[in-house]
């Protein structure tokens, strides 16, 4: 199992940017796909982005031209540079790392975007 840590929420104004970014850390073994998903209060969590271990992104409509999506497969971390944010960015994102044999979840972070 992957421990999964994420940094970088918090409150911003709409038109703003933040980073997130995630660690995996533990007891891994190639890691696969990594990527961001978000939730809001009574709905279902949804897929934001995804980076496979090649470098090939896939992004949910919503944030295509404003959400790009990295990561370090050295250091096993992702990140989410987040531009342009909107008032409906507004969500806990979590970070989601799967491997050969586990997927696992982090405990998540705020963004709020400000109107």
């Amino acid at each position: 199992q992957a421990h999964v840590v994420e940094s970088g929420g918090g409150l911003v104004q709409a038109g703003g940017s933040l980073r997130l970014s995630c660690a995996a850390s533990g007891t891994i073994f190639s890691i696969n796909v990594m990527g961001w998903y978000r939730q809001t209060p009574g709905k279902q969590r949804d897929m934001v982005a995804t980076i496979s271990r090649g470098g090939s992104t896939n992004y949910a409509d919503s944030v295509k031209g404003r959400f790009t999506i990295s990561r370090d497969n050295a250091k096993n971390t992702l990140y989410l540079q987040m531009d342009s944010l909107k008032p409906e960015d507004t969500a806990v994102y979590y970070c989601n790392v799967r491997t050969a044999y586990s997927n696992n979840w982090g405990q998540g972070t705020q963004v709020t975007v400000a109107t």
